[in-house]
């Protein structure tokens, strides 16, 4: 069976051109945008649903040209007519093959809560000014992944460090299946270098810890009461500017009975701030729950865990020689930079694959 109808079988094409259809008669109505968190859902859930059906549009019609333009070359019998119909069947192939790859990747994007956005928690590990630069670093790297993506990101809190780079950060990646990828993330991240804060040059370790959950919708079930809720209000104590506000509307919303801790500071309005937080935290508490379920509340490093060695999902070394390797795959390569300037597709699709087979074999 050729790929793209692989693909096609996959996704259940028909079934998700009727949803589209659905989304687009919701966002017809007059009164659609009345109820905005609803509205912004159903733009969310239409995107991810055009970005999977457009590409196999394009592929079949592709491919379609292609064919025609084939049996044309059997009917002529002018040299200079064939090599000008073999052009034009190259020009139309032309990229096939990375947009069928791309096709596939998404085929591996089954999950629940794949399609939705994505929250994510940054937090430096023992170490001091070194960790803290590495966080830094990571969420450069994750800004530059999702802008190669085409994806949006927002800032929700940020403590800076003592001296430089980042304690801990929480921000929103949005975007069509920004969770189904970002979630192979999940985990303690490790670099070795030469300390640019060492005089000596000596070679340092650093951890850094990512956590990340998926945006979800008040459909969710999450059962939250006040009496379990402690909520603090303070003023921002953040770098300002592009990144957080410097007005006494910050809010930590601690949820007790897990001791689950949120925080946002990226509006002026303490109201805006509080919405935003609960619905972070109801995201957290849907994933632990899931969690707990699967009796895995330590899947991949748990909040009692030491964000450090032997609990690293990948390490980045820098000296004495280059590399990024992920333990959990196998998969690595030499070229740390380009790593660390978001091209992280490589990384994700071994830890997706790993995965797919890994509930092939169990099932």
């Amino acid at each position: 069976m050729p790929v793209w109808k692989k693909c096609e079988v996959i996704f259940d094409e028909p079934t998700l051109r009727s949803q589209l259809q659905a989304r687009e008669a919701e966002a017809s109505d007059p009164d659609f945008w009345n109820d905005q968190e609803k509205a912004r859902s159903v733009i969310q859930r239409t995107n991810a649903l055009r970005s999977v059906l457009e590409p196999l549009e394009a592929i079949a019609t592709t491919l379609a040209d292609a064919e025609t333009t084939l049996e044309l070359m059997d009917l002529e019998s002018d040299p200079a007519q064939i090599q000008a119909a073999e052009n034009d069947l190259q020009q139309q192939l032309a990229g096939l093959d990375e947009e069928l790859r791309k096709l596939e990747f998404k085929t591996l994007l089954g999950g629940e809560l794949d399609a939705n956005n994505a929250y994510l928690s940054l937090n430096a590990g023992a170490g001091g000014t070194e960790s803290c630069d590495w966080s830094d670093m990571l969420f450069r790297m994750y800004r530059r992944y999702a802008e190669h993506h085409g994806f949006e990101v927002s800032v929700l809190d940020l403590q800076p460090g003592d001296e430089a780079g980042i304690k801990n950060v929480t921000f929103m990646v949005s975007g069509p299946y920004a969770y189904g990828y970002l979630k192979a993330e999940r985990g303690v991240h490790r670099l070795v270098r030469i300390s640019p804060f060492d005089s000596n040059q000596r070679r340092h370790t650093s951890f850094a810890a990512l956590d990340v959950v998926a945006e979800i919708d008040d459909s969710s079930q999450v059962n939250l009461e006040e009496k379990d809720l402690r909520i603090d209000t303070y003023r921002s104590s953040g770098a300002g500017g592009q990144h957080v506000n410097t007005t006494d509307s910050a809010v930590r919303i601690t949820h007790i009975p897990t001791g689950i801790i949120v925080a946002c500071q990226a509006e002026r309005s303490q109201h805006k701030n509080r919405d935003k937080a609960m619905k972070m935290l109801t995201a957290k508490l849907y994933e632990w729950e899931q969690d707990k379920k699967r009796k895995e509340m330590e899947q991949f490093y748990g909040e009692k865990g030491d964000i450090a060695w032997g609990r690293q999902i990948r390490s980045y070394v820098m000296q004495p020689y280059t590399m990024v390797k992920d333990h959990r795959t196998d998969h690595q390569t030499g070229n740390v930079e380009a790593v660390l300037d978001g091209q992280l597709d490589d990384f994700i699709e071994a830890y997706l694959k790993k995965g797919k087979q890994k509930n092939e074999h169990a099932g």
